[in-house]
């Protein structure tokens, strides 16, 4: 064993989380050059100047038929991959938030929130998040569609609207709806 062991430090890129020597395998290789170029120059310089490439074809034993095929299937794992970030970014601008109040007993009733997890929000902790801000119990639970929606007891239905707009400002204001679930009074 050495004597001495020094602690690297490694870089990772912000876009795919890998060390950017691997980023070039990526299908989302122009981005990651682009962060890598914008907050590391130095470390950009030393993987994409004219140099690094050039010394990089100097060991690839690839034809060109080969190379040009390569190229090609990058360039469509890359438009794939872009036109899947934009699907999802449609389908999550698309999403509501539906807060619902619902009558449990005579007097009592519990908000449920529905439809956060489509904005990559944890529902275990905004549940605990909203059952300590309220002073309530809250948690997360299936709703009748089998899907998980967070129950918190008692009427909340607008500040629970206040504290998402303010918690999560990657959800627009105009996603997030009120629903009522109102039970049908028994007859007497």
């Amino acid at each position: 064993m050495s004597e001495s062991s020094e602690r690297k430090e490694v870089l990772y890129c912000g876009v795919c989380s890998l060390p950017p020597e691997y980023c070039e395998f990526l299908p989302s290789r122009k981005k990651c050059e682009q962060w890598l170029k914008n907050t590391h120059p130095s470390e950009h310089e030393r993987l994409y100047s004219d140099q690094a490439v050039a010394d990089k074809l100097a060991i690839t034993t690839l034809s060109e038929d080969k190379e040009a095929k390569e190229a090609a299937k990058m360039e469509k794992a890359e438009q794939k991959t872009e036109a899947r970030m934009a699907r999802e970014m449609e389908k999550k601008m698309a999403s509501k938030v539906v807060i619902k109040r619902m009558e449990r007993n005579k007097r009592k009733c519990v908000t449920a929130v529905f439809g956060l997890h489509v904005f990559g929000i944890d529902l275990k902790s905004t549940a605990k998040m909203f059952a300590s801000h309220f002073a309530c119990g809250g948690s997360v639970a299936k709703n009748p569609q089998g899907e998980d929606e967070i129950v918190v007891q008692g009427d909340f239905s607008d500040e629970i609207r206040e504290l998402i707009m303010k918690k999560f400002p990657s959800i627009p204001a105009e996603n997030v709806e009120f629903g009522t679930e109102d039970k049908k009074k028994k007859k007497k």
